[in-house]
Parts: structure tokens; sequence; C-alpha cells
């Protein structure tokens, strides 16, 4: 659940709402509290807090920029041919394809219902 929420980047809006938060009270004491709202959320005046959050979330897109720009060369599939038709199978040029058994019985009926 940890590692979920850290690849999902909610550590940062954690920390940004402790930021806000703090910010609101702090401002709220020097002031009124809708002054308080609009220096907080204005963008202008952000505090040490939001300026890490900032700057740890500008790490985390450049770091996913790159992890997302690799690319799987010289990837190949391999598959497994045994020498051999198997039990069943139908050869199809070198590869096996096993094909279910037709049924010998119709499938059972479901039971008469009560009227």
């Amino acid at each position: 659940m940890v590692l979920v929420c850290l690849s999902l980047g909610l550590h940062w809006a954690a920390l940004q709402s402790v930021a806000w938060t703090t910010m609101v009270i702090e401002r709220t004491c020097s002031g009124s509290f809708g002054d308080a709202l609009v220096t907080t959320f204005d963008g202008q005046h952000p505090c040490k807090l939001c300026q890490v959050v900032q700057a740890g979330q500008t790490a985390d897109d450049t770091a996913g920029a790159l992890v997302h720009g690799l690319k799987l060369e010289g990837f190949a599939a391999v598959s497994l041919v045994i020498p051999g038709e198997p039990p069943g199978g139908q050869d199809l040029g070198g590869t096996f394809l096993r094909v279910p058994a037709e049924r010998s019985q119709p499938p059972p009926l479901p039971p008469p219902r009560l009227a």
C-alpha cells in the first residue's frame, strides 16, 4: 500500500497539505482569515516546505521521464519447439497446438423446474 502511494506521488500531496495548513494557521495569527487564505494559495508567498515539495515533484517528473524514455532493444520472443507431435496435438509448421478432444456425450440437461 505504501509503495503504491509513493509511486503515485501521494506523499507530495500530503506534504503540500501540511504546508498549506501550517501557512494558513501562521498567517491567521497576523491577519484576517481571508487574507491568510489569499496569500497561502496565490503562489506568490511560498513557505520553505512548499519549495521543498516543488523541488521534489520536479525531480520526480524528470526521473520519470528518463524511465519512460528507455527502450528494450534486442528483446526477442523465444518459442519452445518440442520434436515430434504431442499426443492430441496438431502440427502447424514447427509449432504445436494442443487441440482438445471433442465430447462424446452432450452436456447434461438442467433439472426440471417445479411448477
